[in-house]
């Protein structure tokens, strides 16, 4: 019984393989135009910061690098929105959040709010003690703010938080990606897969 239940949940779930890996594309697609938009419209002052070793990153080759990422990122969520050379633009992309987790989030762990009362804000690994210390920043804030403030306006659109900028995001977007890379962009809901219908052998 157990055993054909499993075999029909099993059918169910293969007809229906398409509509996650369509969800994992809309949803990365306005992150990555979003970022790459960013670049772009900030193109001079991101090459700076990505030049720049005492405030930024200091990587070689800053104005190819910011070219390459912006470019990567906008056009990138393009192709995840409309599934078109789906596993291609995967590839430079889960690039991109590798050189940003490596370069910019991994000395901050892994939360990307600073959350102290999450397990992950004292643990052994992936952890940023600074995140310990938020609490009592955010209430001083909180507490200036509500005496020369305008705290209820302030607040009324959501709390205060840190941002951590660990690299939860990061590695969210790039697990996301690699499953696109290794399933395809899905059925039904995709370019590639009517290439694919049209142009088998290509």
């Amino acid at each position: 019984m157990i055993l054909g239940l499993n075999t029909k949940l099993n059918e169910t779930a293969a007809r229906f393989s398409w509509l996650p890996l369509l969800l994992i594309r809309l949803y990365l697609a306005p992150v990555m135009a979003q970022a790459g938009w960013q670049k772009l419209t900030h193109f001079d002052s991101t090459v700076e910061w990505f030049g720049n070793a005492e405030y930024g990153l200091g990587l070689p080759f800053p104005f190819l690098l910011t070219a390459l990422a912006a470019l990567t990122e906008f056009v990138g969520a393009w192709l995840l929105l409309f599934g078109l050379a789906t596993r291609l633009i995967t590839i430079p992309l889960m690039i991109t959040m590798v050189v940003a987790i490596v370069t910019v989030h991994w000395q901050h762990g892994w939360l990307a709010i600073a959350d102290a009362s999450s397990w992950l804000a004292d643990g052994t690994i992936l952890h940023n003690p600074a995140v310990l210390a938020a609490p009592e920043k955010l209430a001083a804030a909180k507490a200036i703010l509500n005496e020369h403030g305008y705290i209820e306006w302030l607040t009324s659109s959501g709390n205060f938080v840190i941002l951590n900028n660990g690299i939860e995001f990061a590695a969210t977007y790039l697990i996301m990606l690699l499953v696109l890379f290794t399933c395809g962009p899905g059925r039904y809901c995709s370019v590639d897969y009517f290439l694919q219908q049209r142009y088998p052998t290509a």
